[in-house]
């Protein structure tokens, strides 16, 4: 911006608004500079936020898994108690095992469903 067009300006008002006008523009360029790093920040904060929801979701989804898991677990000894006392005791057991069977294929899925992937 041109300030010499004024007429008969004392030189050192001249030199203070030339001055103003730099300062004007270094202002300018540092609120950019401040603009760009605040929208950055922005992003990264979206960013990080879906982040932590998928992480809370796979958490959630592993909680389930290993409380199905836990089930399957504790609750074989009185299910195997159930079929020993039972009178035909070989059909019991056929059928324990056939169950224990679908739910182990059953677990197998859940874990290998919410398995990552390795990465390389």
């Amino acid at each position: 911006m041109r300030l010499d067009f004024v007429i008969a300006l004392d030189p050192a008002l001249l030199s203070l608004l030339r001055a103003g006008v730099a300062a004007d523009q270094a202002l300018g360029a540092k609120l950019d500079l401040l603009s760009s790093k605040v929208d950055r920040l922005l992003t990264q904060g979206v960013t990080t936020m879906q982040e932590l929801d998928d992480l809370k979701a796979q958490v959630a989804s592993n909680t389930t898994v290993i409380g199905s898991a836990k089930t399957l677990i504790l609750g074989f000894d009185a299910r195997l108690a159930a079929a020993l006392a039972s009178p035909d005791v070989k059909a019991s057991l056929v059928q324990l095992r056939a169950d224990m069977k679908a739910q182990d294929d059953d677990l197998a899925a859940a874990v290998a469903a919410n398995t990552p992937a390795a990465t390389a």
